[in-house]
């Protein structure tokens, strides 16, 4: 079956949920980069709290976001979409008020507002697929989960950018940033409240039907080992640079907004691109580019003569690319694996591997790198080749209705039980957007 690989900006916007739902994922982005990076700093100069202190309630609120992760998916399977999404804001409204009500030198009301706002942060990815999944079908789907990755990215970037301008006013700017993330979430709440989207449920006897779900389990174990990627550039990169190579720390800054540039330009037309091929394939082929690139970080660290730093700087571009590829395969292999039955579920088992990833790969990249380069980067570089063999290599069950046909079709205006007015665009979106599910 041919598949359609042209990039159409305003069927992109329908896919990924319509304009309000835009609008309100690059409002959430904007508030997310104002404070999540600078949340540390928030416990050590508002508050006054001790920096382990800090991290260590940091590191509780994602551990406890991770627990919440099955409930989340139970809520999904029972039809709720842009209800999810604009609860996941709005937890995280409710921790930056707590922030801000904290009183200094107390850590557990500090460590409640990070277990809100770690909460808030776990489920967001799983609801935002799963609304996608709902609204879009086929390769469109994909593309749309990649544009709202690069519109992600791009809003925190830019929060991020204005945050660390603001950050010479010391504590004061971090309070108007936390009031500013705050505002930003209640608003993006509201705005993806207003999308009214549900999907229609199963009955037990489909479920019975249906069979059992597909468990992945090399794909989550795999999942797992490819995250690192994303804290490369955050904590691997800087680690080098700095302490190893004793470069400047001008060289990580720039090789983190080369890396958001990248994504956020690069996102979309790579994942359009390579939707010509399998997604398992791509997944593969992630892994084996994110192998190369260790390599090459490898073999960049043992230059000398000042040329280490922008070689490493020159393998980062490979890293990033192959960041790319697996953000537009991952999650979009996963949706198309799992049956609309269990979307909630499926997705919730997704985000439990790519967080548990993201926790850990901090521990383990600190962990290898005074064990020299070739502890570092040899090791992520065998990993992540074992763990894209087992992705090419596992066999996918596809998923089916209770009635045996690939993929249920898209509900119709009637069948969704509170669907937004046809004024709304997302229920005469839900009869637009059809196409044909083709196989990962």
């Amino acid at each position: 079956m041919r598949t359609d690989t042209k990039l159409r900006p305003r069927a992109l916007v329908r896919a990924s949920g319509g304009p309000r739902y835009a609008v309100a994922l690059v409002v959430d982005a904007l508030g997310t980069g104002l404070l999540r990076p600078f949340l540390l700093l928030y416990g050590v100069m508002v508050l006054r709290l001790s920096a382990p202190a800090t991290g260590i309630a940091m590191t509780a609120g994602i551990v406890v976001g991770l627990v919440c992760m099955p409930a989340v998916g139970r809520w999904l399977d029972r039809g709720a979409r842009s209800s999810v999404v604009a609860a996941s804001m709005l937890v995280r409204a409710l921790g930056v008020a707590l922030l801000l009500a904290t009183p200094a030198k107390h850590v557990w009301p500090f460590a409640t507002a990070a277990l809100l706002l770690g909460v808030g942060n776990q489920a967001w990815p799983a609801a935002h697929a799963a609304l996608v999944a709902t609204v879009a079908r086929g390769r469109e789907r994909d593309t749309a989960l990649a544009a709202g990755r690069a519109l992600r990215n791009a809003g925190l970037g830019a929060g991020a950018l204005l945050a660390t301008a603001c950050l010479a006013g010391g504590a004061t700017a971090l309070r108007a940033m936390a009031l500013a993330t705050g505002i930003a979430y209640l608003t993006a709440a509201a705005l993806a409240w207003s999308v009214r989207l549900y999907a229609p449920t199963a009955t037990p006897a489909d479920d019975e039907a249906a069979g059992p779900l597909p468990r992945m389990r090399g794909l989550l174990a795999a999942n797992v080992v490819y995250v690192f990627c994303l804290n490369v550039p955050e904590i691997a990169l800087p680690l080098v640079l700095v302490t190893q190579l004793h470069a400047s720390p001008a060289w990580p800054a720039a090789v983190f907004v080369a890396n958001t540039v990248l994504v956020v330009t690069l996102q979309v037309p790579l994942t359009v691109l390579l939707s010509r091929f399998p997604r398992r394939t791509v997944l593969a082929l992630a892994g084996a580019v994110l192998a190369v690139s260790y390599l090459g970080f490898l073999a960049a660290a043992s230059l000398g003569g000042g040329w280490a730093a922008p070689a490493v700087a020159a393998v980062s571009v490979v890293c990033t690319l192959g960041e790319i590829v697996y953000a537009g395969s991952a999650t979009a292999l996963v949706t198309a694996l799992a049956p609309a039955r269990a979307m909630g579920r499926v997705l919730a088992r997704f985000e439990l591997s790519t967080g548990f990833g993201l926790a850990v790969s901090p521990a383990v990249i600190t962990a290898l790198a005074p064990h020299g380069p070739a502890a570092l980067w040899g090791g992520l570089a065998g990993a992540t080749m074992v763990s894209a063999s087992v992705v090419a290599t596992e066999q996918d069950r596809p998923a089916t209705s209770p009635t045996g046909d690939v993929r249920p079709p898209l509900p119709q205006p009637g069948e969704s039980r509170r669907n937004s007015s046809p004024s709304g665009s997302v229920r005469t979106l839900l009869c637009r957007v059809r196409q044909p599910f083709r196989a990962p």
